[in-house]
């Protein structure tokens, strides 16, 4: 016993010693790929498999711990609240997400990561879409619409979402096209964040607030 007493401080030590040259090795590593610009920062050169992984780990993970905190309305199946999605999804979302019968545009196409089309692989929790339109994504082409557009017009964009995948291209067009007023009209209704060009009285109306 006092033998194993006096080695297992040195093991201790030994082991620390290790940590510290691992990590002083790690930190001289990754300094040199930062000051050579080894990695390609470009949007058509894609990440290697495990740096993509890790940062679809890291989104999926963050995104689902903070919507978890958030409710979703009882009336996304409005048609008011559909209608108003679907003006809002085809002015500021289609670009980059597409439409039922829309070809590929020059902007979806390069963008890295590509954007998901919504029609065909929509995500069917409402709280991590909200959570998503509201604060966007870094290190992607997901704005954080939620610092020009109140939580009423981003669910509006999530009851719409929810039945976009059912829609045809002639139904996505139609009800796109009978959107009530449009995205200005939206906002100059008192729907608009503050800060935006609309009547004070309606900013101070709607106020921001978080989740």
């Amino acid at each position: 016993m006092a033998n194993w007493s006096l080695r297992e401080p040195r093991t201790h030590l030994f082991a620390l010693t290790v940590l510290a040259v691992a990590g002083l090795l790690i930190a001289i590593v990754a300094g040199a790929v930062i000051a050579l610009g080894v990695y390609n920062i470009g949007a058509d050169a894609p990440h290697t498999r495990p740096v993509y992984a890790l940062i679809e780990a890291v989104r999926e993970r963050s995104i689902k711990v903070r919507a978890s905190r958030i409710s979703a309305p009882g009336n996304l199946d409005s048609p008011q609240r559909i209608a108003s999605g679907a003006g809002l999804y085809a002015e500021m979302c289609s670009g980059c997400h597409l439409a039922p019968g829309m070809m590929p545009s020059e902007l979806s196409q390069g963008l890295y990561p590509q954007a998901p089309e919504l029609a065909r692989h929509y995500h069917d929790d409402e709280a991590e879409a909200f959570w998503t339109i509201k604060h966007g994504v870094k290190m992607t082409a997901m704005p954080a619409w939620g610092r020009t557009h109140s939580d009423e017009l981003i669910w509006d964009m999530v009851a719409f979402l929810r039945k976009l995948p059912t829609l045809s291209p002639d139904t996505y067009k139609t009800m796109t096209e009978a959107a009530p007023g449009g995205h200005d009209e939206l906002m100059k209704e008192g729907n608009g964040m503050p800060g935006m060009t609309m009547p004070p009285k309606a900013a101070d109306e709607n106020p921001r607030h978080d989740h």
